[in-house]
């Protein structure tokens, strides 16, 4: 370690240095540094300067700044416990007159803000403002707590995310508008249910089945989403599941995982007027019927199953025609409407029949004619009269009864969707 030289004017080297004796001269009896004698210290240098050592300082001590000055501009900054900081800037003064010791500003200036804050909390309290502040307080705790810190993103958004896929772990998403090019578009949010991390798979078996069921209320024509278009979620992980986090994200992405989308899927009340939301409320009284099918494709392995399928279907078509007919159609659509709603009521009918049938031949031959005059062809020309997508999605071209017939299975039926 290097000691500095003493601070002053130096002399030229090889010259004495007033008091202190040049190198090679007897040191104390303690070993000092070079140059630097103990013992008995140097008179008074020829300036009248206090040589330093020996405990003198180049200064007088300054006075103390009072400890209550400090608290009182703290809490007077703060707006913390107003009146408290108010008493603190008494006392500090008493003492800084008693004591001489500084901060006697502080003080002041402590007492001036807590005087302030406290005239803020008395007309809070007068007016409901303090209950409506901690009640946000409450909330914003609550939400905090719920969400476990993490990121969260809301039906109708648009994003990107930082590795442009949606496999994976994502930390982070970055909203942008749909009408650009992005990674995701979210259609729903929904929490699981409190307690335990219940694992991996029963979170995926959840997203899996929520997400593909919630998909219609927000795109409601499903004939407008493109073909490479996919489902995808953001779900909990362990870890973040321990902070509170329960939401699961419903979102459409590519099909590409890495691929991108352009432009919103939106289709609902908030996109469609009210015949176009008509139409497809009624369509989808339909299409759930037909999504539940037995898990047996075949007739033969479950007839009682198949039947009980049919009743539902019958029960739907009869609701989706009281939907059709109970609304008033725009002109141009009237006509195709009631094509469509002749062709419903047949359909109804072999539905019905099919639900009564004694074998799997019987019911067969009520299956592929109710399919026949269900096909999506049947819907084509009353959505082009209503402005929706009119181009079958390649999964129902083909689709009819006529792929349907004895020893056939039932998946993949022709009906609107």
């Amino acid at each position: 370690m290097e000691i500095p030289p003493p601070s002053g004017p130096q002399h030229p080297q090889g010259q004495p240095q007033g008091p202190y004796p040049p190198p090679g001269q007897p040191q104390g009896p303690y070993g000092a540094y070079p140059g630097q004698p103990q013992g008995p210290g140097p008179g008074p240098g020829p300036y009248g300067y206090q040589p330093w050592g020996h405990g003198y300082s180049p200064y007088n001590t300054p006075a103390p700044v009072n400890g209550l000055a400090i608290a009182a501009l703290v809490l007077g900054i703060l707006c913390f416990l107003p009146l408290v900081g108010l008493v603190l800037g008494f006392f500090a003064l008493a003492q800084i007159r008693k004591k001489g010791e500084r901060g006697k500003g502080m003080a002041i200036a402590g007492m001036i803000l807590s005087g302030i804050g406290a005239a803020i909390l008395a007309l809070a309290l007068a007016t409901g403002g303090a209950a409506e502040f901690w009640d946000g307080f409450q909330e914003g705790a609550r939400e905090a707590s719920e969400n476990g810190a993490i990121f969260s993103v809301d039906e109708g958004e648009c994003f990107d995310t930082p590795g442009g896929s949606l496999e994976g772990m994502a930390y982070d998403v970055d909203t942008v508008s749909c009408e650009e090019e992005h990674d995701g578009e979210v259609f729903a949010n929904f929490k699981m249910a409190s307690g335990s991390y219940p694992g991996d798979s029963e979170i995926t078996e959840a997203a899996d089945d929520k997400c593909y069921t919630l998909q219609y209320a927000y795109a409601m024509d499903t004939w407008a989403i493109p073909e490479n278009v996919d489902i995808y979620y953001f779900t909990p992980t362990r870890d973040s599941w321990s902070l509170g986090d329960r939401e699961i994200s419903c979102l459409f992405g590519n099909v590409d995982e890495k691929g991108s989308l352009t432009g919103s899927l939106r289709q609902d009340e908030t996109t469609l007027d009210a015949d176009q939301l008509t139409y497809l409320k009624a369509a989808q009284v339909l299409n759930e019927a037909m999504e539940s099918a037995p898990e047996e494709e075949y007739v033969e392995d479950d007839l009682p199953g198949h039947k009980e399928w049919a009743t539902r279907v019958s029960a739907a078509i009869t609701e989706q025609l009281g939907m059709l007919r109970g609304h008033d159609w725009p002109a141009d659509a009237k006509d195709p409407v009631a094509a469509l709603v002749k062709d419903l009521d047949k359909a109804q009918g072999e539905w019905s029949a099919a639900a009564k049938a004694a074998d799997a031949d019987a019911f067969y031959e009520h299956f592929d004619k109710a399919l026949e005059l269900t096909g999506a062809e049947k819907t084509v020309t009353t959505r082009k009269a209503l402005g929706l997508a009119s181009t079958p999605p390649e999964s129902h071209e083909g689709d009819g009864g006529g792929e349907a017939g004895t020893g056939g299975g039932t998946g993949g039926s022709g009906a609107e969707v």
